[in-house]
């Protein structure tokens, strides 16, 4: 009975003791335990840091350095930077679209108008000088040989006075002095003097025939050249329709150039037709006078006929000088 109490006690003590063990147990491995915490926390970061340093770092670097000029151009211009670029892109368009540049992009049937009225307008001018110049050379001519005949009582006296220089008024007195030789012996002084008109009649429309020469161009390319330029204005909006409806857009960049080739025609087709008409215009008045100084000339040469008919009729049938020597 009393070994019972003892083993009872032993056995408590037993338990005892591992109860009071089993919650230092715990402790010291949450005390262990607590200190092996923080090692992973640090390690954690440093793992996460060493895959970036040298890789990832200089990949995405390289773009950065490529996007960062062009950034600041854009967007660090000043507005004179801005404004001088408007200009060069202004001052290149115009260039674009010079009359020499437009002519060589238009189509040959445009080109080969532009060329015709351009010689049409060369032509103008042309005429223009050489008619200035001839019709001042030969109203100065008849201006000065009706001064010099002025005071001449008959033809021949006339024609010594001309001299060989040649003028219209020359013509009227060598028709004078023909049909006066041819009609010898004819007593009607009238039929001389009809003949002889018809003869001055002659030379006067031979004359403006020559004057007027090169005047019916001038006509024709006053009337014709404005309708000549816009049949190449409508044949180059033609073109441009159709490289409008190929090209399928309506942006003004590619309708201008092919509007403006077209409407270049036009005003050289009025380039051509304005001076022409105005020149003509001119040439007609001053035609006109020439005419009149013809006129006047063929008067004179008339007025001498008449007065050698007169001379040679009292001549042949006495006058009164000599019927009072014969009294």
């Amino acid at each position: 009975m009393k070994n019972m109490p003892l083993s009872r006690a032993m056995t408590f003590a037993v338990i005892s003791a591992l109860a009071m063990l089993s919650p230092a147990a715990p402790l010291s491995a949450q005390q262990g335990a607590a200190p092996a915490a923080p090692p992973v926390a640090q390690q954690a970061p440093a793992v996460s840091q060493t895959p970036a340093t040298p890789a990832q770092a200089t990949q995405p670097a390289q773009p950065t350095a490529t996007a960062a000029p062009a950034a600041p151009s854009d967007a660090a211009a000043t507005p004179a930077e801005r404004e001088g670029k408007l200009l060069k892109a202004a001052a290149a368009e115009l260039k674009e679209l010079s009359p020499w540049t437009m002519f060589k992009s238009a189509d040959v049937v445009v080109k080969a108008v532009m060329v015709g009225l351009a010689f049409a307008s060369l032509v103008t001018w042309t005429i223009f000088i050489a008619k200035m110049i001839e019709l001042s050379v030969v109203q100065r001519k008849v201006r000065s040989a009706l001064a010099k005949i002025a005071d001449a009582r008959s033809l021949a006296e006339a024609q010594f006075a001309l001299g060989a220089k040649g003028s219209v008024l020359a013509s009227f007195l060598a028709a004078a002095m023909r049909e006066a030789r041819l009609s010898a012996g004819i007593s009607s002084d009238a039929g001389i003097k009809e003949r002889a008109a018809s003869s001055f009649s002659e030379i006067v429309r031979a004359e403006a025939r020559r004057i007027r020469l090169g005047m019916g161009l001038l006509a024709t390319i006053g009337a014709t050249s404005p309708f000549v330029g816009l049949f190449g204005t409508v044949w180059g909006i033609m073109n441009s329709f159709i490289g409008i409806s190929k090209s399928q857009t309506t942006n003004l960049a590619v309708v201008a150039p092919g509007i403006a080739e077209a409407l270049l025609a036009t005003a050289i087709g009025l380039v051509a037709a304005i001076p022409a008409v105005i020149i003509y215009n001119h040439f007609a008045r001053v035609t006109k006078g020439y005419l009149e100084l013809v006129s006047r000339a063929s008067g004179a040469a008339g007025r001498l006929l008449s007065r050698d008919l007169d001379r040679t009729h009292v001549i042949s049938h006495g006058g009164p000088h000599s019927r009072a020597a014969a009294e």
